[in-house]
């Protein structure tokens, strides 16, 4: 699977190999953006640009997950859903008062271990199945 389809494409299935590296190399990203920001430019801007990938390293994420998701046996939906439990919480601390940080705070902590847990060190459901299948792919002229 090519990494722009890895990235960019909610369908299809990756197992735990892909699903890792995938993950490790938009992490490693990120902290690169997050360590030459600052270097680069003056404080307020590094801080726009790291929001700003932040905020765009959420659907390749997004992407990682419902992959996985699927392998997993579930739905798309599904890992799409845990991404956006870990991510919001902390994105909403801000707006919501005081009272509410130890909540947020828990349900990201939750989303984390089952996204953890689940895509990160379960197999497969479907060993058998071709992995990154080519489902939208043109069929050969006979």
């Amino acid at each position: 699977m090519s990494a722009i389809r890895l990235f960019t494409d909610l369908n299809g299935r990756i197992g735990l190999r892909q699903f890792w590296l995938g993950s490790i190399a938009l992490a490693l990203c990120l902290l690169a953006i997050q360590w030459a920001a600052p270097q680069l430019t003056d404080k307020f801007t590094a801080a726009k640009i790291i929001a700003f990938a932040n905020a765009f390293a959420l659907f390749p994420w997004a992407a990682l997950a419902a992959k996985r998701a699927t392998d997993r046996g579930g739905s798309a939906l599904f890992g799409i859903l845990l991404i956006c439990a870990i991510v919001l919480p902390r994105e909403l601390q801000p707006l919501l008062g005081y009272a509410w940080a130890p909540s947020l705070v828990a349900i990201s902590t939750m989303a984390w271990l089952v996204a953890l847990v689940d895509l990160g060190l379960m197999p497969g459901v479907d060993p058998d199945v071709a992995l990154a299948e080519q489902e939208g792919a043109a069929k050969r002229a006979s």
